[in-house]
């Protein structure tokens, strides 16, 4: 039996090569995602049935509050989880593929801790700057994070990989430190706010946050796409992709670039969220094997599907006490990233 799918457009000038097992687990995917969405809709401490919420989504008036509801907490809230998701893993994705190490992860390696300091500083030290700035600010402190530790890391002609990993961790705990202690004598109104963003809740999401969102989906995950092939290459290490024709710089440039630019503007509209992009990619090479593309369009349909669950298990398993999503990642992902840090280790040693 052929394991693979054929697909080929514009009289074979294009022609794609697609694992069957790879394609039946994406629509699995799609699915799952699919039924925690209309779950989503359904959980919280205003009860409402699945008939009600199919009911609200048809446009069918039965219940005005739960229609509220529905349409201006619920829905965005869900769509921004997954959407938030899927930029977080991709953001990891892109990250081991250029460090080639497979602990790299924008919550390790300070790109979010970035984000999340230049977020807090608005917050605290300039209360008058607009939150429509946040995308902006977050941004500059991620690729400011990316760029430091790109060039610590740089040791003569490449960049090593394992030095890239380590100087992200000390940086991050660096600005971890230092937003530490703007929460400790800021503004208590302030700092509270900032706690609430920085704990990673979805809780505040809207349909602008969808909005930005989906934008930025649009722009940059099929740009990571069209790179797939270069990404592939360099798997194999800089000097085979340099004599496969690989552009190098530009692919690492273009990547380093594009992860950072996932992961701040996700940390911009949700907080942080630790360990998606560590958790996703794993996942997506344990259910099935694949070219890169394939394979990050698995990982960002488990990234999406991972955080859609940590919102609804944080809002449903204590309800009306609501835990958000940042911390339900993390404790997912520490002992994950423990195991794959020891999984590490033992390879090192044989």
């Amino acid at each position: 039996m052929n394991s693979y799918f054929t697909v080929r457009l514009l009289n074979q000038k294009i022609a794609l090569r697609l694992p069957k097992l790879a394609l039946f687990i994406f629509l699995l995917l799609l699915l799952a995602i699919g039924a925690a969405l209309i779950f989503s809709l359904n959980a919280g401490s205003y009860d409402l049935s699945l008939h009600a919420v199919i009911n609200i989504l048809r446009g069918e008036q039965s219940d005005e509050a739960g229609e509220k509801i529905v349409w201006l907490f619920r829905f965005p809230r869900s769509l921004a989880a997954i959407l938030v998701g899927m930029m977080m893993a991709l953001s990891g994705a892109a990250l081991q593929n250029i460090t080639r190490n497979s602990l790299a992860d924008p919550s390790l390696v300070g790109i979010s801790q970035g984000a999340a300091l230049a977020v807090v500083t608005s917050i605290i030290i300039f209360p008058e700057i607009s939150q429509t700035w946040r995308p902006w600010l977050a941004l500059g402190g991620s690729l400011s994070v990316a760029v430091l530790i790109q060039s610590l890391s740089y040791d003569g002609k490449v960049s090593k990989p394992i030095k890239f990993i380590l100087l992200g961790i000390g940086v991050s705990a660096f600005i971890s430190s230092i937003t530490t202690a703007m929460l400790t004598y800021g503004n208590i109104y302030q700092a509270s706010t900032a706690l609430g963003w920085l704990a990673g809740s979805i809780n505040g999401a809207n349909w602008f946050d969808v909005k930005i969102l989906s934008i930025s989906c649009l722009i940059l995950i099929p740009f990571l796409l069209i790179i797939s092939r270069s990404m592939a290459a360099i798997r194999l290490g800089e000097h085979i992709a340099t004599s496969l024709g690989t552009p190098i710089l530009f692919t690492r440039y273009a990547l380093i670039s594009i992860a950072v630019a996932l992961a701040a503007i996700a940390t911009s509209v949700v907080g942080p969220l630790g360990f998606v992009g560590l958790i996703a990619p794993h996942a997506a090479r344990r259910l099935a094997h694949s070219g890169v593309a394939v394979h990050l369009l698995l990982t960002a349909l488990i990234g999406g599907l991972l955080v859609l669950i940590a919102d609804i298990a944080g809002r449903a398993l204590f309800a009306p006490i609501q835990i958000p999503a940042g911390i339900v990642t993390e404790i997912i992902g520490v002992p994950i990233f423990v195991y794959l840090l020891l999984k590490q280790r033992a390879k090192i040693h044989d």
